[in-house]
């Protein structure tokens, strides 16, 4: 299915299942297939299960611009088509950022945000070193996408891991424009913009991490929403809801029934 916010821009995405809704969002460079083994299972727990396709990815247009705010327009854009005001959002690295986006302004029943620290300023350290190569000619920048995610797949290996390495496609405009205001931003500008959209998030939260976003996180991410809740599942790298997909879908369950 297709939503179209513009009248040059289509979000494709699919929908299946009975009950609740739950929304699926996928990271940087993938596509809503990256959700594929945890759909049945999901449908299976009771849900009307929506994957969607984010701009400059899968089956979307690649129409620029590519940052938050309209990200999370054409999220909305998807839950208008089907009728929902009330989703549970699940957001993985990038759609974590996306979700958490929409909503700080946009109606939903909670967010799920997977392996997405919102403390951007630290990204843009990390960032920072890679921008002459993810800046550079099409070799230096493959070489940069593999290297970012080669060190955070942790444990995700085999059959699963090249299924996730093959859905994968780099486009060097959509991802320099995903992450364009992490470079053109100063740290105190990416804070001023992360607390403004943290702070208006006020539906139950889980930030769910493979990586430990550090020491301090859970302080820093309560004081900016204060429905939020910090789990770490150690040891599973960027992917620990495709590494432990049972336990990730009894958590989603469980999370979504302390909501009511």
């Amino acid at each position: 299915m297709h939503a179209h916010p513009a009248d040059d821009v289509s979000i494709d995405y699919f929908a299946a299942g009975e009950g609740r809704s739950l929304v699926l969002v996928h990271g940087i460079t993938e596509s809503r297939r990256t959700w594929d083994p945890l759909l049945a299972p999901l449908i299976a727990s009771g849900y009307r299960v929506v994957a969607i396709d984010l701009r400059g990815h899968g089956a979307s247009s690649k129409v620029a611009p590519y940052d938050l705010a309209t990200m999370a327009g054409d999220l909305g854009a998807v839950l208008a088509q089907e009728g929902l005001d009330d989703a549970l959002l699940v957001g993985h690295s990038l759609g974590g950022a996306v979700v958490s986006a929409y909503a700080a302004g946009g109606p939903c029943r909670g967010v799920i945000n997977v392996d997405q620290p919102l403390a951007l300023s630290g990204f843009k350290d990390v960032l920072g070193q890679l921008e002459p190569m993810l800046k550079g000619g099409s070799d230096e920048f493959q070489g940069a996408i593999s290297a970012i995610f080669d060190q955070m797949a942790g444990p995700l290996e085999g059959s699963e891991r090249w299924r996730v390495d093959h859905i994968r496609d780099a486009d060097q405009g959509v991802v320099l424009g995903v992450w364009d205001a992490i470079f053109a931003s100063s740290v105190a500008e990416l804070d001023a913009m992360i607390d403004a959209v943290a702070g208006a998030i006020t539906v139950p939260y889980l930030s769910l991490h493979g990586i430990d976003p550090g020491q301090g996180y859970t302080d820093w991410l309560r004081a900016r929403v204060d429905t939020s809740i910090v789990e770490v599942w150690p040891n599973l790298g960027h992917y620990p809801h495709l590494i432990d997909q049972h336990r990730f879908v009894e958590r989603v369950t469980a999370f979504d029934e302390s909501i009511g």
